[in-house]
């Protein structure tokens, strides 16, 4: 009897040890659009069905809010086990023994997966910190009944052709604006970095100074400035963030705007009448250009308590089937080799402008601070376009702040 009881307590014992280690498994996701949240809970109730001892928690954060919440949530032990974040943020969360290097996990078949070019961006100190959970550039997206009517038969190959376009296409009225500038939110400063890579400046100098305060940076500024001041943009463009231009883009009031390829879904789902064509961004004088390659990443915490899970979990979400679902759903590029070669992307005319302008594609530096940085960008832009500060005023002070952030 004492025999039996010991081994039932041994099994017991046993099973409670089996039920711990399995444990559940949150994600913290960025909303994309609409279709995140039902995607991830679709993608964990498929995987729970394969593994039932394992229960996915699907938390969706709006993406302007993202990174406070993870601050705040790490800050009090209380992250998830995993979380899509951007990979510009990955350093300081590398540095602050934050993030969990994959390494361990990863084996060749499942490296083989991925389009490196994706894949490096997570890739510090020799270990993988992250996989790309989603990918795109930036091109310039331009309405063709508008150039129709203006009389412009084909999109501008330069800034300076991108502005006499504008006044063309401004000067048909009822509102219409020629160029849709971004001046508020997310990604402010980078809608400035594009003309100035174009005149061939840079985020950073050669010695790791800031670039702002340089030659091509002032002309970047200078350019956008002079469009407002012409009346070639929407009015007040410090109002306006990414989405609120895109959305000006599908009502058919906006000749070009720069922006992603997951406004092509949102054209065809919102606005399937509007005619338009995406090109590459304008070069600039000496024939540079540049566009914004861009890769948000999924991690794993340190902290985590069901790392196994996890990891079991992502194995299963960097699937072909899965992989393809999201990528086709949100408008992003694909990620996976597999993928990439399904008809879907490779018929894809919108996905194939957008493949042509990777070999310009720049990403954010890998810095501390960097989001600092690129807040700094964005007021100094803000002052410029409301002629509060010139260019060379606002830049040259932005320069100087984000020496000071970089240690230089």
């Amino acid at each position: 009897m004492k025999k039996i009881s010991c081994l039932a307590s041994g099994i017991a014992l046993a099973a409670v040890a089996s039920m711990a280690q399995a444990g559940d498994v949150r994600i913290s996701v960025t909303e994309y659009s609409s279709k995140t949240g039902p995607y991830f809970q679709k993608m964990a109730k498929q995987f729970e069905e394969a593994n039932p001892d394992i229960k996915i928690n699907v938390e969706v954060t709006p993406w302007d809010v993202m990174l406070q919440k993870l601050t705040t949530d790490i800050a009090g032990n209380a992250n998830a086990d995993l979380a899509i974040i951007g990979t510009r943020w990955l350093l300081d969360f590398v540095e602050q023994d934050i993030a969990e290097p994959l390494d361990g996990y990863i084996d060749d078949e499942f490296r083989g997966r991925f389009i490196e070019t994706f894949l490096s961006p997570s890739v510090m100190d020799d270990k993988i910190y992250g996989l790309p959970v989603a990918a795109s550039a930036r091109a310039m997206y331009y309405n063709k009944s508008l150039f129709e009517q203006a009389g412009i038969d084909a999109p501008p190959e330069t800034w300076d052709e991108l502005k006499e376009d504008a006044k063309k296409i401004s000067d048909l009225g009822d509102g219409i604006a020629g160029y849709g500038l971004q001046g508020k939110e997310i990604e402010t400063d980078v809608y400035f970095y594009y003309p100035m890579w174009s005149y061939g400046g840079n985020i950073l100098n050669d010695d790791g100074t800031s670039g702002f305060g340089s030659e091509a940076a002032i002309q970047a500024a200078t350019m956008y400035k002079s469009l407002i001041d012409e009346g070639l943009t929407q009015d007040g463009p410090t109002a306006y963030s990414r989405e609120d231009v895109q959305n000006l883009f599908k009502q058919g009031k906006v000749g070009m705007m720069i922006s992603a390829p997951f406004l092509a879904n949102q054209i065809k789902e919102e606005a399937p009448d509007l005619q338009y064509g995406i090109t590459a961004i304008p070069a600039g004088p000496d024939g540079d250009r540049g566009t914004y390659g861009v890769t948000d990443s999924i991690i794993m915490f340190g902290n985590s308590e069901n790392k196994d899970e996890a990891w079991k979990f992502l194995d299963y979400l960097f699937t072909q089937e899965p992989r393809s679902e999201f990528t086709l759903g949100e408008g992003f590029l694909p990620v996976n080799k597999a993928v990439s070669e399904e008809p879907a992307f490779t018929e894809n005319e919108d996905l194939k402008a957008f493949a042509k302008v990777l070999p310009d594609a720049r990403f954010a530096p890998v810095v501390n601070g960097w989001e600092e940085i690129a807040d700094v960008a964005s007021s100094a832009l803000q002052r410029v376009y409301l002629g509060q500060a010139t260019p060379e005023e606002a830049l040259s002070r932005a320069a100087e702040e984000a020496n000071r952030i970089l240690g230089k």
